[in-house]
């Protein structure tokens, strides 16, 4: 049998394996999720935020992993954000036996303001439970507990490590423990992300990467009713700036480019000598968005209001999780064993991003959406299908067993 084959029948038989055990867990799955959604933990609420640190710490350590949490800064200045946690399980075969670093990643932030638990409380509604972060992200960091403590229940440890990661700011683009992300990658051969799945129960094979610019118009004051003749509005060169770049959608493929946010001028009576876009592109591959900035950085060096200039700086860089042949490969490992839960599972790309992006940008071959079927995020009406997280559960354990063994994938 070809190794493909034994990998797919791998998969295929540990999911039916586990399902039962991942019923019995149902139950607790639901407490516990009612209890995190309880906790206001908006990403700008480090109280809230280091309450759902502190019980996860808590579970890994009752499932054998080293936890901690770490202080995460930004700027340079303490952090506004609550901890990062880490979680490392040693499995029994060693890399150099072909086991395998497996990271699963998920973040324990939320959009939501504090007040909001109290206001929308976690409820079930038939098959649904509705809540704020019920899907975005804790009902995903729950399922990659559940998975773990599913794999040490029937001692499928044929991995090197697992390692667990919980992130405080992912809501705002990480931007205190996105570094920690990073270096995490190291050694690590996959990484499977805990967001949920999209609402048609799709995974996650691609996000967008993202890049933010400022550009700075400069021109000349003058007096508006003397002497405008004198000035150079940089309003002017700007507003024609921004139909430039709003122009370059759809120049290549799939990337996006927005003028989000426009400053200029502060009298009426003096010709406008500042002005600031604030561009936000957005892309499926690193190329794209090279294209992109070099297109912006040209219109910037070419304005049409004779007497002014342009600046273009980049503020923010967030890369693309590619569709790249190794994640197509780990999502064929998971149709597998979908197709053993009957689970008919596709492929999607998003134009959001996430941890995920860091993860594959550092070049892991990464897989998201992993989580129970969910939908609604940063909404009131966010919902988890809870009929769906036995069978996600078994899922990503499945997916675990077949990638922590290298002989087998």
């Amino acid at each position: 049998m070809s190794a493909p084959a034994r990998a797919r029948g791998t998969a295929a038989r540990t999911a039916a394996l586990l399902l039962p055990d991942a019923v019995a867990l149902h139950d607790r799955y639901l407490s516990d999720l009612r209890h995190l959604v309880s906790i206001d933990s908006g990403s700008y609420s480090p109280e809230g935020v280091n309450r759902v640190a502190a019980w996860t710490v808590r579970r890994l350590a009752s499932l054998g992993f080293e936890a901690d949490r770490a202080a995460v800064t930004a700027g340079g200045r303490e952090s506004r954000f609550g901890d990062l946690v880490v979680g490392r399980l040693r499995g029994r075969l060693p890399v150099e036996r072909g086991g395998r670093r497996i990271l699963l990643a998920g973040h324990m932030d939320t959009v939501f303001d504090d007040g909001t638990a109290a206001e929308r409380p976690f409820r079930l509604s038939g098959p649904l439970a509705h809540g704020p972060g019920v899907s975005d992200d804790k009902g995903g960091l729950l399922a990659g507990l559940a998975a773990v403590e599913l794999l040490l229940h029937r001692r499928m440890l044929d991995f090197a490590e697992i390692v667990f990661l919980a992130t405080p700011d992912e809501e705002i683009g990480s931007p205190a423990s996105r570094p920690v992300t990073a270096a995490l990658t190291a050694g690590i051969h996959y990484a499977l992300g805990l967001e949920c799945a999209r609402e048609n129960g799709d995974l996650v094979i691609a996000r967008k990467g993202v890049a933010d610019f400022v550009i700075t118009v400069t021109g000349r004051a003058a007096h508006a009713g003397i002497e405008p003749e004198r000035g150079a509005n940089a309003a002017l060169a700007a507003a024609h700036l921004l139909i430039d770049c709003q122009k370059m959608n759809g120049r290549w493929g799939d990337v996006t480019v927005n003028v989000g946010m426009v400053r200029a001028g502060s009298r009426i009576n003096v010709v406008c000598p500042e002005a600031e876009l604030h561009v936000e592109v957005r892309s499926s591959t690193d190329d794209g968005i090279r294209h992109a900035r070099e297109a912006i950085e040209k219109a910037a060096a070419r304005l049409s209001v004779p007497g002014t200039n342009a600046t273009v700086r980049q503020t923010e860089a967030c890369p693309a999780m590619e569709d790249t042949p190794a994640a197509r490969t780990m999502f064929a490992h998971a149709v597998e064993a979908g197709r053993e839960l009957s689970i008919a599972l596709g492929a999607a790309a998003t134009g959001g991003v996430g941890d995920a992006n860091t993860i594959a940008g550092a070049g892991v071959p990464t897989l998201d959406g992993l989580g129970p079927v969910g939908g609604g995020d940063h909404g009131p009406d966010e919902w988890l299908d809870v009929t769906t997280v036995p069978s996600r559960v078994a899922l990503l354990a499945a997916l675990i067993v077949t990638l922590g063994d290298a002989c087998g994938s």
